[in-house]
Formats: C-alpha cells, structure tokens, sequence
C-alpha cells in the first residue's frame, strides 16, 4: 500500500491551496484519514481527519480555514486550506488506516508536501 501527497507550493498569505492524497495497492477498505503536518524543529500534529462516513475533525489551529474531505471509490482524501497564514507553513502528510493484506488495519503514511506560505 502507497500514500502518494501533492498539491503544495508557495503561497502568499491569505491565499488558497488543496491537496490531495491517493491510496494504492492491495486495499481492502479504508477507515479514518488525516492530514498532519510538521513544522521545522517542531513535532508532527494532527491537522484534520475524516471517518469512512466522512465525519470530520479539526485541531483548533484550522477551524474554519480548512475542509477535510475524501472519496471513498476513489481512495482519496483531500484538504482545502483557505485563509493561510505564514504560520501554517509545515510539511502535510497524509495518513490512513488500511485494511490490506494484513489481518488488522495499519497506518500508512504520504512522502509529505511541503506547503510554504509568505507574509
């Protein structure tokens, strides 16, 4: 199973970026995915995750700026970040848990997106 992130870049503040995350290979089913992210010489948090059913979380530091959304045929999730702010520059990273070939679901991980925003 493959995490694979796109969609960061530069950007100026107060403006708008999407990423996007596929999950390939041998996949039974999918439950809750995430968006994390890792700022330099800071830890990894969590930015926002999604159940199967497509309930939504967010950590305080994004409400109301960013939408976590996914498509299950698809085996994709995605996070619509308005508003940024210079602070929300981090590597983001997708996660997933996936039933495969194992007998009991595992976290996968993206290769990370770098999203840089300017003031």
């Amino acid at each position: 199973v493959q995490l694979q992130a796109s969609g960061g870049g530069l950007v100026q503040a107060g403006g708008s970026l999407r990423l996007s995350c596929a999950a390939s290979g041998s996949i039974f089913s999918i439950n809750d995915m995430a968006w994390y992210r890792q700022a330099p010489g800071k830890q990894r948090e969590l930015v926002a995750a999604i159940t199967s059913g497509g309930s939504p979380k967010y950590a305080d530091f994004v409400k109301g700026r960013f939408t976590i959304s996914r498509d299950n045929a698809k085996n994709m999730v995605f996070l619509q970040m308005n508003s940024l702010k210079p602070e929300d520059t981090a590597v983001y990273y997708c996660n997933a848990g996936v039933y495969s070939d194992l007998p009991y679901e595992y976290g996968y991980w993206g290769q990370g997106t770098l999203v840089t925003v300017s003031s």
